[in-house]
């Protein structure tokens, strides 16, 4: 328990620094949109609307496709995905603690409606 809240206590102190680093926003959207569409019913991700935020964003090229391989790597347990580099393995980690946190807080029908608004550019209904 005592663990848990280390590492929560860390997450929060970690949280202003990386808040102004616009490719952990990024990273957080992207992982955000596929947690929607694996998530929330009815939900698919729009990847060239990821790619063009990138672009937008000015993060260097093939940014969307190292994420998306990081993600899965991570969530796959390394069957799947490719490892990257540290620093983006350690903002998908983040992303992922974040957006757990923030799945259990509201609750999972709560954060999927939420979803499709906020990533309203990355996310749609499936057709």
């Amino acid at each position: 328990m005592r663990y848990a809240l280390v590492i929560a206590g860390l997450l929060v102190a970690a949280t202003p620094a990386h808040a102004a680093d616009p490719r952990l926003t990024y990273v957080t959207n992207v992982l955000q949109a596929f947690a929607a569409k694996v998530e929330c019913p009815g939900t698919d991700v729009v990847y060239q609307d990821l790619v063009q935020k990138a672009q937008e964003m000015q993060l260097p090229d093939g940014t969307t496709e190292q994420v998306r391989k990081a993600i899965a790597f991570m969530h796959t347990g390394g069957k799947m995905g490719e490892k990257q580099s540290d620093d983006l393995m350690t903002d998908v980690a983040i992303a992922t603690q974040t957006t757990d946190l923030d799945q259990r807080r509201a609750g999972m029908t709560t954060w999927c409606s939420e979803q499709k608004t906020r990533l309203a550019g990355y996310v749609r209904t499936k057709e």
